[in-house]
């Protein structure tokens, strides 16, 4: 067994974690891209989810036609939300996206098709590395291209100055339900695949902390581009297994990286002038 395959077999779990953290930081990126801050990706990734495991577990669907089904649904759960919350904006937008994560959670729990507070168990083991990582290098990309298109450029033009953007000729508000649905797609395929490699899928996946976690990832990382919010992902997914050894002092480094990272780097690791200043140092 080579090298890499030893360690494949030792950390199968955190490496497929890895790579839907990532996919699930991207889902906000997008949104932060047109200048909205959304906390409802978690609860659109357990819609993925649990549509999935449906699809696969209780009607023997293929892996990707119910990854599919689940982006849509995901899909249009995110533009019903958006749509409604156009009008708000920063701090408004993000409780009420929050509200809708809640509602999603209580939906979960009291659903009998969702499993009640126990969730899905038994979902077939259909995802791997080749399904994971496959789908983070179709989303970077299309993240690559998005940033250098129109449609790129406008979202960057609606967070730099609405208004302004507006009086372009920009149509705003096509553009922010825009950035909802690719951010609904994004979140449902992370969802569908990460209930396919952990087997199971439960309401708390759509909770606050979730939430929370998956924007952690995306300010972390940096967003000036697609890679920070994906380097965010990794290393706060990677971070907690490297420090496992530290015990009761490991929730305290955490908190101290966060802190660092957000006092020294408030445009995250990724953020390019952090890393044109330590060329010119050396």
């Amino acid at each position: 067994m080579s090298a890499l395959a030893a360690l494949y077999a030792g950390y199968s779990s955190l490496i497929l974690l890895a790579g839907v953290a990532a996919l699930l930081a991207l889902s906000v990126y997008v949104t932060l891209m047109a200048g909205q801050l959304s906390l409802g990706n978690a609860a659109l990734a357990a819609i993925g989810g649990y549509t999935a495991a449906i699809l696969t577990r209780d009607h023997h669907v293929p892996l990707w036609p119910a990854v599919l089904a689940a982006a849509a649904v995901a899909t249009a759960a995110a533009v019903a939300i958006g749509i409604p919350a156009l009008r708000l904006r920063g701090i408004y937008l993000a409780l009420a996206t929050l509200a809708f994560g809640e509602v999603v959670r209580a939906a979960a729990l009291n659903l009998k098709i969702t499993g009640g507070a126990l969730g899905l168990i038994n979902i077939p083991p259909l995802a791997g590395f080749w399904q994971v990582y496959g789908a983070l290098a179709g989303a970077a990309l299309f993240f690559y291209r998005l940033e250098r298109s129109r449609v790129g450029r406008a979202f960057a033009a609606i967070r730099e100055d609405e208004a302004a953007a507006r009086a372009m000729g920009i149509k705003v508000t096509h553009y922010k339900v825009l950035a909802f649905a690719i951010a609904g797609g994004l979140a449902g395929v992370a969802g569908a695949l990460a209930a396919h490699f952990a087997y199971v899928i439960t309401p708390a996946q759509a909770s606050f902390t979730e939430a929370v976690n998956i924007l952690t990832f995306a300010v972390v990382g940096g967003t000036s581009t697609f890679v920070g919010p994906m380097a965010g992902g990794v290393l706060l997914t990677v971070l907690p297994e490297a420090l496992r050894g530290l015990r009761e002092e490991r929730l305290l480094l955490d908190g101290a990286i966060l802190m660092a990272v957000t006092i020294y780097c408030p445009n995250g690791i990724s953020d390019p002038r952090l890393w044109r200043w330590r060329r010119a140092r050396r």
